[in-house]
């Protein structure tokens, strides 16, 4: 999943994004709201991280203009102040959740798998294509109810993939989600991310889920076998 954090502090935005891409986030980070707002609509986020106390434009700002232009990519805004009617003021310009500093990292990690399954694909709490499933909050895949064991990077292709089971899907979309889109190796390297997955959740069970479509990426779709 990628994510944008908008934060002024460099060094808490620095540990935000050292967290989140050990999670397997593909993270962008933005210093002032000018330019989180210039990210925001420049690339395709599945969540914002919005701080509301920023240079240039303040977080509300940022959100209210993003919600007048129809992005509706789900936003959670963090500030430094206290007071039901700051959180009322974030709410009402659009933000989809609200949260306090200093912000508990757990809270704030469940908080944004929250909203990336209110986005308005369906989004359930575990992800499944027939007998592959996959948990987003336990960090977990299985097939035909087996364990199997995947890094943080083939976690975040695989769950990628399966948030959009039944779409092909092309490698550069694959790298700006997983990788982000700085990524300067070699954009093949999601070749060798799908081969390892099917090492791991299809071949060993005798499945196809993980299909290349040609001159278009890959597909995940549903094989129970």
């Amino acid at each position: 999943m990628r994510v944008l954090v908008v934060e002024d502090e460099e060094r808490y935005a620095a540990g935000l994004r050292d967290g989140l891409e050990a999670e397997g986030f593909a993270v962008d980070v933005a210093l002032d709201g000018v330019d989180g707002l210039w990210l925001a609509r420049e690339h395709s986020y599945d969540a914002i991280v919005l701080d509301v106390m920023l240079p240039k434009l303040n977080g509300y700002r940022v959100c209210r203009a993003l919600r007048a232009e129809r992005d509706w990519t789900p936003i959670l805004m963090l500030t430094a102040k206290e007071g039901e009617w700051d959180e009322i003021e974030g709410l009402d310009t659009g933000a989809d959740d609200y949260l306090t500093k200093p912000v508990s990292y757990a809270v704030l990690l469940a908080r944004l798998r929250a909203l990336v399954r209110r986005e308005a694909r369906e989004r359930p709490v575990v992800l499944a294509a027939g007998d592959l499933r996959l948990d987003p909050a336990a960090r977990t895949v299985s097939r035909a109810g087996r364990d199997i064991e995947v890094t943080a990077r083939e976690f975040a292709v695989l769950e990628f993939l399966l948030r959009r089971a039944g779409e092909a899907v092309s490698k550069r979309t694959i790298l700006d989600h997983v990788w982000g889109d700085d990524f300067e190796g070699d954009p093949n390297i999601v070749e060798v991310y799908v081969r390892r997955l099917r090492n791991k959740v299809d071949r060993p069970f005798g499945r196809q889920s993980l299909v290349t479509s040609r001159g278009h990426g890959y597909r995940l779709v549903p094989d129970d076998g």
